[in-house]
């Protein structure tokens, strides 16, 4: 975990302002659901069907199961993109406009009818010195994502800060799936600023 050296505001939730081009993120994503996505690895966390396709992971499982891409993500400091996002522009695009150091990146899909159980991912906050941001690209007015008793009003193309740390659950209530990019930073100064600024 990165130290932090600021009194840092215990938040729940911030949209942070980045420029995306939602219909280009749907493109990258079209292009990328024929790959290799692995159910998700925590099975008494969820009921129905989440998986997860690996975006960038740490350097030394670069050429392993996706299974390791995608859940080995806890302390490594060497990280690489994968052929998927390097070939996926508008999503590299968002990687690269963060101003903080990147690390686990991932598209994960929840399926239609499915819950995310009430969990919490320990230390996984500003706080903590990380940070988890997730920027739907398909999603509606039917998913149910709450973290600390709080529904976070999250749109398709909108780039938010969540306080993992914190109790969270997702229900996706209706007929389609939902799928977001997901990644993982170190938190700094700058992004510190980002989610204190929109919360």
């Amino acid at each position: 975990m990165l130290s932090v050296s600021w009194p840092v505001p215990v938040i729940s939730f911030a949209r942070i302002s980045c420029p995306v081009s939602l219909p280009a993120l749907q493109e990258d994503l079209h292009r990328l659901l024929q790959e290799t996505w692995v159910d998700h690895v925590n099975r008494r966390d969820y009921q129905g069907g989440w998986d997860v396709l690996p975006l960038r992971c740490e350097r030394q499982h670069q050429d392993a199961h996706p299974i390791l891409q995608g859940y080995a993500i806890q302390e490594g400091e060497d990280w690489i993109n994968l052929p998927a996002l390097n070939q996926s522009p508008a999503m590299l695009q968002c990687v690269q406009f963060l101003q903080c150091p990147v690390k686990a990146v991932r598209l994960m899909r929840l399926k239609a009818g499915s819950h995310i159980k009430p969990h919490r991912d320990h230390q996984l906050s500003l706080e903590h010195g990380e940070a988890r941001l997730h920027l739907p690209i398909f999603t509606g007015e039917h998913i149910r994502f709450r973290v600390n008793g709080q529904t976070v009003p999250m749109s398709a193309g909108e780039l938010w800060y969540i306080n993992a740390d914190q109790e969270h659950e997702v229900h996706n209530i209706g007929e389609q799936d939902r799928i977001n990019l997901v990644i993982d930073c170190g938190a700094n100064t700058w992004l510190k600023n980002c989610a204190g600024a929109m919360s």
